[in-house]
């Protein structure tokens, strides 16, 4: 009796063992393919964003900032000029991990985004500088990411070989492709270029829920592990010190006020959808975990703040009189002191 009853409880746990193995290479299969649902669907909203990017690009505009390329250059220096500083020192004062670091390094090392040219329209910018200027930046970001990468990645230890430069130059290679088919379809079929940019922002926020579903289903409750005070802090801080030190630097160098404003939001603004893919395909889920979710936290921050300077411009607005109100105001003082003068005199 004795016998028979271990000889079933030993049975007993075997098939359960089994039952438990068979259930955990079930649940990894469906997280291992809904990984790899998340990574096509991030590539293809990278492909859409720049394809509509480029569908906003003119031929005569790119020349005539190449003729005179003093606002560009200015846009472009401050957009890889401030923002990978600015991820460099904020990754050391809050003391990050070698993939926190290279997470945050790699979100403000990337061109800018095409949120920048929306809210450059919201608050009454120079387009036609916005739309060359993340063009650009997304051109030079070829050479010029892999370059911020390596000289800041010496910073911290051992993070340099953590770097993934081929994928990111590949992946700079592949969204000037899109880019320039946009920009094509914009010189040959312009009637198709307004279609194709409401588009493509239409499936870019369908993505974006999407991705949310997806990720929630994969990861579960593990998503909100990145959300630690650090990074948090880091996400609010980096693209509000792009909008005020963008906008400094624009008046340092005496740009108008359209100029001053369309730098700020190009400079804080950052191609999330980039950073995002890098962060995903290009590591395995054991090297990176969930910071990959790091950008999406850094493009709340980005519009709210970007919200906020909006708001504010249009308060501004309306409070301060307009050209119209000055000149007529002006030309009443003009007036009355023509009036007076000769009264004062005979007096």
């Amino acid at each position: 009796m004795v016998v028979n009853a271990n000889s079933t409880i030993e049975s007993n746990f075997s098939s359960f063992d089994r039952n438990i193995n068979t259930t955990t290479l079930n649940n990894s299969a469906f997280t291992d393919n809904v990984d790899m649902i998340i990574r096509l669907v991030l590539i293809a909203i990278l492909f859409i964003a720049m394809l509509s990017l480029g569908c906003t690009l003119e031929i005569s505009k790119i020349k005539n900032y190449l003729i005179k390329p003093k606002g560009v250059v200015i846009a472009v220096g401050a957009q890889y000029g401030i923002m990978p500083l600015t991820a460099f020192c904020f990754a050391k004062l809050f003391q990050l991990g070698p993939m926190e670091s290279l997470s945050v390094l790699i979100c403000g090392c990337c061109p800018g985004g095409n949120l920048s040219n929306i809210f450059a329209l919201a608050l009454q910018g120079d387009m036609n500088l916005s739309i060359v200027m993340t063009a650009c930046s997304t051109a030079l970001g070829l050479g010029m990411m892999p370059l911020l990468l390596y000289l800041y990645s010496q910073g911290f230890s051992n993070l340099a070989q953590s770097v993934p430069f081929t994928y990111i130059i590949f992946s700079l290679t592949m969204i000037l492709v899109p880019c320039g088919i946009g920009i094509l379809i914009n010189y040959r079929a312009p009637q198709y270029s307004k279609i194709i940019t409401k588009v493509g922002l239409t499936l870019l926020l369908i993505s974006c829920v999407v991705i949310g579903v997806l990720a929630g289903m994969s990861d579960g409750g593990k998503i909100f592990t990145v959300l630690s005070r650090q990074l948090i802090a880091i996400a609010a801080l980096m693209p509000l010190t792009g909008f005020i030190c963008g906008y400094i630097l624009a008046t340092l160098f005496r740009m108008n006020a359209h100029c001053r404003r369309t730098v700020s939001m190009e400079v804080g603004c950052q191609n999330i959808q980039l950073c995002t893919t890098i962060l995903k395909v290009a590591f395995s889920a054991e090297e990176i975990g969930q910071l990959y979710f790091f950008p999406v936290i850094y493009i709340v921050f980005q519009i709210v703040e970007a919200l906020i300077f909006i708001v504010l411009f249009r308060c501004y607005q309306r409070l301060r009189p307009s050209q119209q109100e000055m000149e007529e105001y002006k030309a009443v003082e003009r007036a009355a002191e023509e009036t007076n003068g000769p009264s004062n005199s005979v007096i």
